[in-house]
C-alpha cells in the first residue's frame, strides 16, 4: 500500500474501536503517526497496542464535548510526533430512539454537543495550533442520515445534517490552505450501528443495490483518500459511501 502520509501526524476522535479505528489503522499503514481519542482509557490503551505502540500512536482519553480534552489532545499530537497535518472528526454520539415530538431536550442538546459543537472545537484548537500557520486536511464523520429523514434516529440525522454544513462552511472560510471534506455513510457494521441491522443483517442488506452493509474499511479508504495529495482539488465535499442505498 502506498505511504501517502509519510511523516504526517494525524489526529482521530472517537477511534478506540469501530470506523475510527479502522481509520486510524489505514492512516497508520500509510506512514502516518496518530493520535487517538476515546472516552475509555483502557480501551484506547488497546487500541494503541493493536496500531504497534507508541512508535505508530498515542491516546488521550477525553470527552469530545470537553474543551480541556481538545486542547490537551491536540498539544499531545503536536508534541509526541512533531506536527499535525490530519484532523479526522469521528467522534458521535446517539443517545436518542424515537420521533422528534417527544425527544428529551437534554439529550437533543448533548447529540448537537458531540455531533456538531465538538467539532467546530476541534477545527478550533487544531488550527490554532497547527493548522493556521502550516495548512493541512479536515475530514468529518457525518452520515447518509444527515441527507435524507431516518426513522427514529431524527435528531442524530439533523446533528449530521449541521456538520455537512459546517463542513461546507468551514471549507469556504479554511481555503486555500485547508481543505475540509466529509463522509457520509450508511449502516456499516460496527456496535455503534448495531441496533440498525442485528438479528436482520440479511433483510437490511437486501434493500442496498450492492446487497451488503459496509464494513468500517470501506469508510477508512475513503477518509484516507480525501486526506490524500490525490484529493488536493477536493474541498467541501461530502462523500457518500452507502452501497447505492440512498438511490432506492
Amino acid at each position: 500500500m502506498a505511504r501517502r502520509f509519510e511523516g504526517q501526524t494525524a489526529l482521530v476522535t472517537g477511534a478506540s474501536r469501530g470506523i475510527g479505528l479502522e481509520i486510524a489503522r489505514r492512516l497508520v499503514v500509510e506512514g502516518a503517526r496518530v493520535c487517538l481519542t476515546g472516552r475509555n482509557p483502557a480501551t484506547l490503551a488497546e487500541a494503541v497496542d493493536a496500531l504497534g505502540g507508541r512508535t505508530h500512536a498515542i491516546g488521550v482519553a477525553g470527552r469530545s464535548d470537553d474543551a480541556e480534552h481538545r486542547s490537551s489532545a491536540v498539544a499531545a499530537a503536536i508534541d509526541a510526533f512533531g506536527s499535525l497535518e490530519v484532523l479526522v472528526n469521528n467522534a458521535g454520539t446517539n443517545p436518542l430512539h424515537g420521533p422528534l415530538l417527544t425527544a428529551d431536550a437534554a439529550a437533543v442538546r448533548k447529540t448537537f454537543e458531540v455531533n456538531v459543537f465538538a467539532v467546530l472545537g476541534w477545527v478550533q484548537e487544531a488550527h490554532r495550533a497547527w493548522l493556521g500557520a502550516h495548512g493541512g486536511r479536515v475530514v468529518c464523520v457525518s452520515s447518509v442520515s444527515g441527507l435524507r429523514p431516518a426513522e427514529g434516529i431524527g435528531v442524530y440525522g439533523a446533528s449530521k445534517a449541521a456538520l455537512i454544513r459546517l463542513t461546507e462552511q468551514l471549507a469556504v472560510e479554511l481555503a486555500p490552505n485547508i481543505r475540509v471534506n466529509a463522509v457520509a455513510p450508511a449502516v456499516v457494521k460496527t456496535r455503534f450501528a448495531a441496533a440498525l441491522y442485528e438479528g436482520r443483517e440479511d433483510a437490511v442488506a437486501r434493500t442496498y443495490p450492492l446487497q451488503r452493509l459496509g464494513v468500517p474499511a470501506d469508510v477508512a479508504g475513503a477518509v484516507a483518500f480525501l486526506a490524500a495529495p490525490e484529493s488536493d482539488w477536493i474541498t467541501g465535499q461530502t462523500l457518500v459511501i452507502d452501497g447505492g442505498v440512498t438511490l432506492t
